[in-house]
């Protein structure tokens, strides 16, 4: 006759799993909750001129500190457990946080937090020192940022740059989208050095190419238009 006691064993385990991503799920919607409000203040821009745009980041980033605390409460619990076995339930807000923050950083927000004053975006080392949270851990099962997080996180702020280009256009600002193509195309001659063995990032960084195109129709047409703004760089 099997022992129940196996069984009950079993629930056991069960019932203290279930504990944990309930407790983790609980932070995570609260990061999810603030990451909305930071993206809302971030679709700012797409109305602002970039010389009227320093209330928005300073409210951005009063939001993104607020993520940055969710971000510490979040280690505090994931680094009791295996990383790996519960990674999926925060991995997305942690994308979507990493994204807001180097929207922010490319539009001059953050200046304290980027390696070079002249950098134009945070490396994984910025990122991880500003929230302070290890990066690529591979001997430590504990919580940390990935590099597919951080990369799948920099492709999302290229798609939205994309759209800035476009309004920026109908907000009057040529010069913007002259920056934003030479950023993003210099971004995707990154991306191709590398070796992707991830499906999803794989597939997601071949659509930097047409976030390119699309930049590049946008500086072709104002172009066209001789609005192309005086000692502009050629996208």
């Amino acid at each position: 006759m099997i022992d129940q006691r196996i069984f009950e064993d079993l629930q056991t385990k069960i019932d203290e799993e279930t504990t944990v991503r309930d407790e983790l799920h609980d932070i995570v919607q609260t990061l999810a909750r603030k990451g909305r409000s930071t993206q809302a203040i971030l679709a700012r821009a797409h109305s602002t001129p970039s010389d009227k745009l320093q209330p928005v980041l300073d409210d951005a980033t009063a939001s993104i500190i607020a993520q940055k605390d969710e971000v510490a409460r979040l280690r505090s619990v994931a680094d009791k457990h295996p990383f790996y076995k519960y990674n999926g339930v925060w991995s997305r807000e942690l994308q979507n946080l990493v994204a807001s923050i180097e929207l922010c950083a490319w539009l001059g927000g953050l200046p304290e937090h980027k390696g070079t004053d002249s950098a134009s975006f945070m490396t994984i080392e910025d990122v991880g020192k500003f929230l302070d949270v290890p990066i690529n851990l591979k001997e430590q099962d504990a919580f940390h940022l990935t590099i597919e997080e951080y990369l799948l996180a920099l492709i999302a702020m290229v798609e939205e740059l994309s759209r800035l280009a476009v309004n920026s256009v109908t907000l009057g600002d040529y010069e913007r989208p002259l920056r934003i193509g030479n950023f993003i195309k210099d971004l995707f001659s990154g991306f191709q050095l590398l070796n992707l063995k991830n499906d999803i990032l794989r597939k997601r960084s071949d659509g930097i190419k047409y976030s390119v195109k699309k930049v590049e129709d946008v500086v072709y047409d104002l172009s066209l238009r001789n609005l192309i703004p005086k000692g502009g760089a050629t996208a």
